[in-house]
């Protein structure tokens, strides 16, 4: 994300998607994204490589994402300079209610996977910080320095605790039901390029001691296009405890048709940590979206779910509509918000990519 990919092999992970319970207490836990947030947290975009021939588009679009996640929560928005402030004012037609700006520097705009894991401590009413390793996707795009230094500047500001489990992880790479499971891909958390140095088993055992993950459900490939090696929140998404949606394409002649296929699968025999069998609904795939010949990894399950709305990206397609629909089933509470991302993808992310939750405290 977020300057042109290379072109790399990406090394499948062994093992057939199985996914084991651990009995181990945790000793924080990650909430569900639909559960209440004390705040959204996004990054100012400003690195024009991201979005080489159209940056000036993109701005507009953060506006857009700000003005719907306002009605539901307040908006912390990170920028670098008392100059980036004013662009920030013009953007959003000088009315900044609900969005408080935090004065951090990054190199990007991709907060989800740079950005802290709120966990809740295991008893008391504590929130901490996760600050996991960050390597720019396997080390794809430099510099990241600043990226990097954000969950430790955001615990100075917030004045909580910061967790360093000494493992490379992106936001985006997880998803988890609050109740113990989360999904993710052997293609992302299994790569070399992360953590070399670290099995599956161990793996496993670090998403257990910081997440609360006592079953990790592990997913093949990503979409095409995709420069993280296979990111969960492309694919499939917990909506509700034992609930999830799936990206499903219908068309086989398309390259993702088998990867989704297989996917979808697996999860079909897979149970979660409360031992229910999952309920996995499908979720279309939009036509292909490509921005100078590249196909982007453009998906409607890279939405995100806020205290009282939901927001999902949107590409032009003939096939919005009826995404927007299912989700609005699995969304009754919520309402749900479409944001066009068709130029927001060429960044090859979309809205959950540029998003992290904050929770409230424990009750």
């Amino acid at each position: 994300m977020k300057s042109r990919p290379e072109n790399e092999t990406r090394a499948r992970g062994k093992g057939g998607g199985a996914d084991r319970a651990r009995s181990e207490p945790a000793e924080h836990y990650m909430p569900a994204e639909w559960e209440p947030h004390a705040a959204v947290w996004l990054s100012w975009p400003h690195k024009r490589e991201s979005w080489p021939g159209i940056f000036e588009r993109i701005p507009p679009v953060w506006a857009s994402m700000i003005r719907a996640l306002r009605e539901s929560e307040e908006v912390r928005l990170l920028s670098a300079s008392p100059d980036m402030d004013a662009e920030i004012a013009q953007t959003l037609g000088g009315d900044l209610s609900e969005v408080r700006l935090v004065r951090v520097s990054t190199n990007d705009a991709w907060i989800r996977d740079y950005g802290p894991i709120f966990v809740r401590e295991p008893t008391g009413n504590g929130l901490a910080l996760t600050g996991w390793g960050y390597n720019s996707w396997g080390g794809k795009y430099g510099p990241w320095d600043l990226d990097e230094a954000v969950p430790g500047r955001l615990g100075e500001v917030l004045g909580l605790p910061v967790l360093r489990p000494d493992m490379i992880l992106e936001g985006g790479s997880i998803d988890v039901d609050g109740e113990g499971t989360l999904l993710t891909t052997e293609s992302c958390l299994l790569h070399p390029n992360r953590n070399p140095g670290l099995d599956r088993g161990e793996i496993e055992r670090r998403l257990s001691r910081y997440l609360g993950a006592r079953k990790v459900l592990w997913l093949g490939e990503g979409i095409r296009g995709d420069d993280t090696d296979g990111h969960v929140d492309d694919l499939t998404r917990f909506v509700a405890p034992g609930v999830v949606v799936t990206a499903v394409e219908r068309d086989t002649a398309d390259e993702n048709h088998a990867a989704l296929g297989n996917n979808l699968e697996r999860l079909r025999g897979m149970t979660d940590a409360q031992g229910r069998r999952l309920e996995v609904i499908e979720l279309p795939m939009p036509e292909p979206v490509f921005h100078q010949g590249q196909r982007c990894p453009a998906s409607y399950a890279n939405f995100f779910i806020g205290s009282s709305v939901v927001l999902v990206p949107s590409f032009s397609s003939r096939r919005d509509e009826e995404a927007l629909g299912v989700l609005r089933e699995a969304f009754p509470g919520r309402k749900v918000v479409g944001i066009d991302c068709h130029d927001l993808v060429w960044g090859l992310g979309a809205i959950h990519c540029v998003t992290q939750q904050e929770p409230v405290p424990a009750p």
